[in-house]
């Protein structure tokens, strides 16, 4: 079976360039799952009910999270009853919203979307590593095809995730950096892996912020506010090839399309 995912969209100009590329993408490619990553959608920090929905209406079949999940109030109760936006599952116990999504393919396939979140200079959160294995120890047996967005910041981490994964995953996609990396590779033991699937969203910019901005901020030390850059629409993401009766990988190609 055949598996897109899409890097953080990032504001209204990575919302665009998905409603205007998903269909063709899943069409050419013949895809039976697609997530994206959308903690960024509504003016790059957070996303609403209103955005979340358009997502799903497009296409998109899964939604992942990150540390920007809990930015808008309005998505707490939301999440609650949206059971295809996730958030990092190891986020402290009772917080709204759930880290796991099971349901079949276009293709009748069982799968299983995990959403983890590093610690490493991020928010001091449960283990995503034994986070993991609870995830993967729960599922049924059946359930062969299984994805992990796993949000964090620096690349020993997600490499260290990645092999931790390895041959009992599908795929393990990182997210966060907002930048692409060149490493997209099948691990040993079947598992899909790429250290950051890069940003959905404004490249003429500083990871999506207008890049005069972040200019003033690092030349003066001084606060100000961040605005989403609009210039450069560029999607990023991979697509994963699998065995869906043994949820081994056997490919994985960088998605790229430029607005």
């Amino acid at each position: 079976m055949n598996i897109l995912f899409i890097g953080d969209i990032f504001a209204s100009g990575g919302r665009g360039i998905v409603a205007e590329n998903l269909n063709r993408l899943i069409s050419e490619n013949k895809i039976d799952l697609a997530i994206a990553n959308a903690e960024n959608s509504a003016g790059g920090f957070g996303i609403t009910p209103l955005i979340a929905e358009e997502l799903l209406a497009l296409g998109l079949d899964v939604l992942t999270g990150g540390n920007h999940s809990f930015d808008k109030r309005e998505i707490h109760d939301y999440m609650e009853h949206q059971p295809r936006l996730l958030r990092p599952a190891n986020y402290p116990d009772g917080l709204p919203g759930a880290g796991v999504f099971r349901a079949k393919a276009r293709n009748g396939v069982p799968y299983a979307v995990f959403n983890l979140q590093g610690r490493a200079h991020m928010t001091n959160i449960d283990c995503p590593f034994r986070k993991a294995d609870q995830l993967l120890a729960s599922l049924p047996a059946e359930v062969k095809i299984r994805l992990i967005d796993f949000h964090a910041e620096l690349t020993s981490e997600k490499v260290a995730m990645g092999w931790y994964l390895d041959g009992r995953a599908t795929a393990m996609i990182g997210t966060h950096t907002h930048i692409p990396t060149a490493d997209a590779r099948v691990l040993p033991g079947g598992t899909a892996y790429q250290t950051d699937a890069g940003m959905t969203g404004p490249y003429d910019s500083v990871i999506g912020v207008d890049k005069d901005t972040i200019l003033r901020r690092f030349l003066t030390g001084l606060p100000s506010r961040m605005e989403a850059a609009r210039h450069g629409i560029e999607l990023h993401g991979a697509i994963i090839r699998a065995d869906e009766n043994t949820g081994k990988s056997t490919g994985i190609e960088p998605v790229f399309c430029r607005k």
